[in-house]
């Protein structure tokens, strides 16, 4: 039996319907009822729903074989698991954005508002630039309009709320998708049963 992670919301319906599509559907995760766990013994696979943030620890800690998650959160947490394949879904972008009229002046500390202060902090790092993180779990786009950062490090999809706000990409850090990561574990002992299904995966992605 495979024990898959799966982000709760709209990335973990796509992500499932990938599944379904390769072979590995499971009827009663569709139907209303109020199960935590959805088996199809026929195919050897279980499906349990998590928050997205979550996924790459029960994936890391063994409470699932596989799992998928973005690569912002592998980027952020660097969790010791392997990443298997790009789902090519859920796309958007790491960046750096901030107010039209920003210039950075290379002698001042940034101020650098952001949910994912390691992904802000290793980057900076690579640049040799001296920052000051301010961590936010809220709304990051305010920071800047209310002068509590210079810039913002967050995920972009369409840019629109940046343009109603008067604010726009500055620097682009990283591509962002799903990913299909795995318990190293899990693969060692169970390698025939977690390739067909990166294959499976693999062809789909290839394919659509």
């Amino acid at each position: 039996m495979i024990n898959v992670a799966l982000p709760k919301g709209r990335l973990g319906e796509k992500v499932y319907e990938m599944f379904a599509r390769s072979g590995y559907e499971c009827p009663e995760l569709l139907e209303p009822n109020r199960k935590l766990i959805f088996t199809n013994e026929e195919k050897g696979i279980s499906f349990f729903w998590v928050k997205p943030s979550d996924v790459s620890i029960y994936v890391e800690r063994g409470s699932a074989d596989i799992g998928v998650c973005g690569k912002d959160i592998l980027l952020e947490y660097e969790p010791d698991v392997y990443e298997f394949l790009d789902l090519n879904i859920g796309k958007c972008k790491m960046m750096v954005a901030a107010k039209k009229e920003f210039y950075d002046f290379k002698d001042k500390t940034l101020r650098v508002a952001t949910k994912f202060s390691n992904i802000a902090k290793k980057y900076y790092e690579s640049k040799s630039r001296d920052i000051d993180i301010i961590k936010l779990n809220g709304s990051i786009e305010i920071a800047p309009i209310l002068g509590l950062s210079d810039v913002i490090v967050d995920i972009v999809e369409t840019g629109a709320t940046l343009k109603e706000n008067n604010l726009e990409v500055k620097e682009i850090i990283a591509p962002i998708s799903a990913r299909l990561i795995g318990n190293k574990a899990s693969f060692k002992f169970k390698t025939k049963e977690i390739e067909n299904i990166i294959k499976r995966l693999g062809e789909l992605v290839k394919n659509d």
